[in-house]
C-alpha cells in the first residue's frame, strides 16, 4: 500500500441528545487521527448548534443530568453543523491516508456522523463503513459479543485516560484502547 493510500485510524466519538439524528441532534464529534503504528497525527473537534426544530429525548437528557461538566463542555463554542462538518470533512480528506472511521460502539456514532457528514458536507470521506471496537474486542477474546463489554476486557488495555464524554478526549482514550486491542489480536493471529 503506498503512503498515500495508508489507512489512517479516525477514532471517533460523539455527544447527542437522542437515539437517533433527524429526530435528535449530534451536540458534539472527536475524532482523533492516528497512523498504522499508534502515532497520533492530529485531532478534531466541535460542538455543534441543534437542529432546528429537533428535539431532546427525555431519558438522554436524564442521563445528561449526572455529567454537568461534559453537558456544559458541549455546550460551548457553538458552532453551526452547515459551518463544522464541511470543515470536517476537509480535514478528514487532508490526511496523508484513507480514513478508517474507529469507535465503540461504531453503529451509534457512525450512523450521527455519517448522517451529518451527507446533510451538511455532502459526502463521506468514510465511505459506508466503520471499523466496530467491540468487534474487535470480541475476536481478539473470542468471547460471545454480548458478553463482551469494557468491563470485561483486560485491564492491561487501558491507559490512564477515563471515559469523560468529552468527545474528543474520549476519542484520544478509545484510541488508545484500539491500538491496544489491535496487539491482542495480532498475538492471537
Amino acid at each position: 500500500m503506498s503512503a498515500a493510500q495508508a489507512e489512517i485510524y479516525v477514532s471517533t466519538d460523539v455527544e447527542t441528545d437522542g437515539p437517533i439524528p433527524g429526530p435528535y441532534s449530534m451536540l458534539s464529534v472527536g475524532s482523533a487521527a492516528y497512523d498504522a503504528a499508534g502515532q497520533l497525527l492530529g485531532t478534531f473537534s466541535a460542538n455543534l448548534e441543534t437542529l432546528p426544530g429537533a428535539g431532546a429525548d427525555a431519558d438522554t437528557a436524564a442521563w445528561w443530568l449526572k455529567f454537568p461538566a461534559a453537558w456544559a463542555a458541549c455546550r460551548s463554542d457553538l458552532q453551526k453543523p452547515e459551518t463544522a462538518l464541511p470543515a470536517y470533512a476537509a480535514w478528514l480528506k487532508a490526511l496523508p491516508g484513507k480514513p478508517v472511521f474507529v469507535a465503540y460502539p461504531a453503529a451509534f456514532d457512525f450512523m450521527f456522523v455519517y448522517w451529518y457528514l451527507i446533510r451538511f458536507a455532502g459526502e463521506s470521506p468514510f465511505s459506508f463503513a466503520a471499523l466496530d471496537m467491540k468487534t474487535l474486542a470480541m475476536a481478539a477474546l473470542d468471547t460471545p459479543f454480548h458478553e463482551t463489554s469494557k468491563r470485561t476486557m483486560p485491564k492491561d488495555w487501558f491507559g490512564p485516560s477515563k471515559h469523560s464524554h468529552i468527545a474528543l478526549e474520549d476519542a484520544l482514550e478509545q484510541g488508545e484502547l484500539f491500538f491496544r486491542m489491535r496487539e491482542a489480536a495480532r498475538r492471537k493471529a
